[in-house]
């Protein structure tokens, strides 16, 4: 099939590798502008911008689809069909129409459920048991356009956001080049999404990376997944120092009050509902260490407030 690509992070370079090595005529990729990235600021191309010149495809970095003469461009590569990951600019209605089949998007959840910019991050964050990939022919709509084809993938409850990703990655290149022959043989049955069912996963901040001791253990757990790799849940001590959580479990033991250190090694604290062993973390202007080495450098005990 001739394909337009458009995507931009790592998850969308992984999926134009795997239409590459399906055999596809990609007849051009559109992605996000180079950003500066780092300390020093390095002006830094687009993981599928790098796949893309690797293979000599033709790469388009408009500030949107708006932008004059995109629509004409679009045309003049001919696609039959756009496919889309993780692109991050509104495809508008003369480019969903552009293509002989259209538009299609993947989208990393089962969908209607996590709308949005961040759906494996809060698959975790909410402690879910599930999640998967959807394959979406795409309307004016966000993510609400009827589902061609999904597959579920179990969350193991010790699973970071960053773990889940790299799966789920590989699971969705694998069913969107499944689903291609399937299109163009017109086989596939769309299924509208239930809207009533609709939530959203919107963008994560360092803000709401922020948890309490007085929270639940089972939230702490979570969250600490969630916010792993970015941006990393933190909390403050009753000394007034921000600890950033990288890694935790939720313990068997409980304690009368919230911040209470039931354990040093490893150090284990009692929560807002149960306890949670805070088993790797990266204090305020230090290098990560294990939470029974930092309880060692504060010199904290058992019945000592957190």
């Amino acid at each position: 099939m001739r394909i337009l690509f458009m995507g931009t992070p790592d998850i969308a370079a992984d999926c134009l590798k795997a239409l590459y090595e399906a055999g596809h005529d990609i007849c051009g990729v559109y992605t996000r502008r180079d950003k500066p990235v780092g300390r020093k600021q390095v002006l830094t191309a687009p993981p599928v911008k790098e796949v893309a010149l690797a293979h000599g495809t033709p790469v388009f970095q408009p500030r949107t689809l708006r932008d004059g003469g995109e629509d004409e461009n679009i045309r003049a590569l001919a696609p039959e069909l756009i496919v889309v990951v993780a692109y991050g600019c509104i495809l508008p209605k003369s480019v969903l129409e552009a293509p002989k089949y259209g538009c299609i998007n993947l989208h990393v959840s089962l969908l209607p459920k996590y709308r949005g910019s961040a759906p494996v991050q809060w698959a975790v964050l909410n402690g879910d048991a599930e999640t998967g990939v959807s394959i979406m022919q795409m309307d004016e709509g966000l993510d609400t356009g009827d589902v061609l084809a999904c597959e579920r993938i179990a969350i193991d409850p010790e699973e970071t956001s960053g773990q889940l990703f790299d799966r789920v990655t590989a699971v969705g290149a694998r069913v969107l080049c499944e689903t291609l022959p399937a299109i163009a043989a017109g086989t596939l049955r769309a299924e509208p999404q239930a809207r009533e069912n609709a939530s959203t996963a919107p963008m994560l901040s360092k803000e709401m990376a922020q948890f309490q001791l007085t929270d639940s253990a089972d939230h702490i757990h979570n969250w600490v997944r969630g916010m792993n790799p970015w941006p990393g849940a933190w909390f403050v001590t009753a000394g007034g120092r921000k600890v950033k959580v990288m890694e935790c479990r939720v313990a068997e033991s409980h304690g009368e009050a919230a911040g209470t250190v039931l354990a040093t090694k490893p150090l284990t604290v009692a929560c807002g509902e149960g306890a949670i062993q805070l088993l790797h973390v990266v204090p305020e202007g230090k290098k990560p260490m294990d939470g029974t080495s930092f309880a060692a450098g504060l010199r904290l005990k058992a019945g000592d407030s957190l």
